[in-house]
């Protein structure tokens, strides 16, 4: 056992999510990545829920993760220096083209509304997006988050 802190790969947040499987199924990649997981509230569910514990398996002891009550607790909470990552179907920037470094926050808003306009309009150039055909709206938070996490984390080294 060592005495120094653990340091994340990266960091993923969720900003207001509403679904708790999704919240579940991401806690779980998470573990697999070496990946810290923030919830900003408000929540659309109660981490006592049994879908979240259900989709988390009994991966949810080990995860590394912290809720905060708001944004700007969050922001005072990780590293200065971080830098900040916000996907959005609205995004300026293919994901996979980003060079990622240990320590990144990619940030993914809740399931029906996405991040605030706030966010995506203040960094545009720090906006992302995952390509898909036309025929689809969205893809699924958790599989959204999972996607950009291991691309991050291939690039920085499992």
């Amino acid at each position: 056992m060592s005495d120094e802190p653990y340091l994340p790969k990266i960091h993923l947040v969720l900003y207001q999510p509403e679904i708790p499987h999704n919240t579940g199924a991401l806690g779980r990649t998470c573990v697999a990545l070496g990946a810290k997981l923030w919830l900003v509230q408000p929540l659309g569910f109660q981490l006592t829920t049994r879908q979240l514990k259900r989709a988390g398996l009994d991966y949810w002891q080990y995860l590394n993760w912290e809720m905060v009550p708001s944004w700007n607790h969050l922001i005072k909470e990780l590293p200065e220096q971080a830098r900040y990552f916000y996907f959005t179907k609205k995004g300026k920037t293919r994901y996979d083209t980003v060079n990622y470094q240990v320590g990144d926050v990619l940030v993914f808003g809740s399931e029906t509304s996405g991040l605030p306009d706030s966010f995506t309009q203040r960094e545009e150039n720090k906006t992302l997006y995952l390509p898909m055909k036309s025929e689809v709206r969205s893809l699924n938070l958790a599989v959204s988050a999972s996607i950009a996490g291991y691309e991050a984390v291939r690039q920085i080294g499992f």
